[in-house]
Parts: structure tokens; C-alpha cells; sequence
């Protein structure tokens, strides 16, 4: 049956600050991580949101530069990816276990969200191309991801880095394996290139 469907994915800004909240932390949990420990040192986090991780997520998301995209589906929220600048995520442009493969200044997708009650729905394919559109219009030359490969069901707490399956699907290419790990399982960098 074809998907009839209708997918947009848009940059988080404060205006769509909610439908992002409604993805990622539906219940509002103060300590939720929010998307912001790869993007933000504890101290940032305490100063842009005066203590709290929601404000300062939505702080970032008032920000010039968003930090990632949100995915529709017949206008209703269902996906998050935090995409952006590799030099922009301090926590990866400082990691000894995810080195970067050369000198490309790529974008990378850091962490992939699909709403409770929207999943192994086709929401991931959306949301990559969404991220991977958003990048390219910006000028990215390349988006990077770094997923496991499991053999099958990934824990769900570490499912946010996404599998290598998924991102084949969307036309990234495993060009290199890092130090790190998710669920016990080296992680990848897999490579899309744009333009």
C-alpha cells in the first residue's frame, strides 16, 4: 500500500520548540537528557538555561544556528534528529573515540528520535533525508553518522545512534569504524556525500 502520507522535516526553532519537546520528552522530565550533552558542557548548560535543560535547549533552539530538525507526518511531530556542524558539537569535535577520517568539514548526525507510537512506521528514512536536506542547504559537503550494527534488536536505550541498516537505506556508506561503543558494539562512521 503506498504511503499517502505528507513528510516535511524543518530546522527546530523556538516556534517549533514544542512539537521537538513532544518528540524527545513528551513528559516534559526536567532531567531528560534534551538532546544537549553532546552539545553543551554541564556549565553551559547551568548558564543558557539558568539551571534548567529544558531552557537551555530552547535557548539553542531561539538560537541563529539550529541544532537539528523535526519531522512531520500529515503535521503532526514525529522524529528529531540533531544534526549540525561536527566543529559545533564540542563533545564529538573533542572525542579521543570518534576521530574524524580526514579534513572534510563534515555535518554529523549525533543522535535519531522516532516518536512513541510512530515507530516502524517509516519515520527514520524521512527524518534522515530531512537532516541530510537541511545540511546540503546549508552548505554541508558531507553528513556523517556513527550507528552500530547490531545482528538484531538493538537495546533501546542507545537505539538513538541509529544501525548501519538504516543509514544504508539513506545513501550513507561505512567509510571508516571508531573507538567507541553502544550497546557493546563498535560504532561506525558512515558517510554521505552532498553536492
Amino acid at each position: 500500500m503506498a504511503d499517502t502520507a505528507a513528510w516535511t522535516t524543518h530546522p527546530v526553532t523556538a516556534a517549533r520548540f514544542d512539537d521537538f519537546a513532544d518528540v524527545i520528552n513528551p513528559h516534559r522530565r526536567s532531567t531528560h537528557c534534551w538532546c544537549l550533552s553532546h552539545r553543551l558542557r554541564v556549565k553551559e548548560i547551568e548558564e543558557l538555561g539558568d539551571g534548567s535543560r529544558e531552557d537551555a535547549a530552547r535557548a539553542l533552539a531561539a538560537g541563529r544556528s539550529p541544532f537539528g530538525v523535526v519531522t512531520y507526518r500529515d503535521d503532526v511531530p514525529v522524529g528529531w534528529c540533531h544534526v549540525a556542524p561536527r566543529d559545533e558539537i564540542p563533545r564529538l569535535a573533542a572525542s579521543r573515540l570518534i576521530r574524524p577520517v580526514d579534513d572534510v568539514p563534515v555535518w554529523s548526525i549525533i543522535c535519531v528520535v522516532v516518536r512513541g507510537g510512530h515507530r516502524k512506521q517509516g519515520v527514520t528514512g524521512h527524518l534522515i533525508e530531512g537532516a541530510v536536506a537541511y545540511a546540503a542547504s546549508r552548505g554541508a559537503p558531507a553528513v556523517e553518522a556513527h550507528p552500530v550494527d547490531p545482528e538484531g534488536r538493538m537495546d533501546t536505550t542507545m537505539a538513538f545512534v541509529g544501525t548501519r541498516a538504516m543509514f544504508e537505506r539513506a545513501g550513507f556508506e561505512v567509510v571508516g569504524q571508531t573507538d567507541a561503543v553502544a550497546s557493546k558494539l563498535p560504532r561506525l562512521v558512515m558517510r554521505r556525500m552532498l553536492g
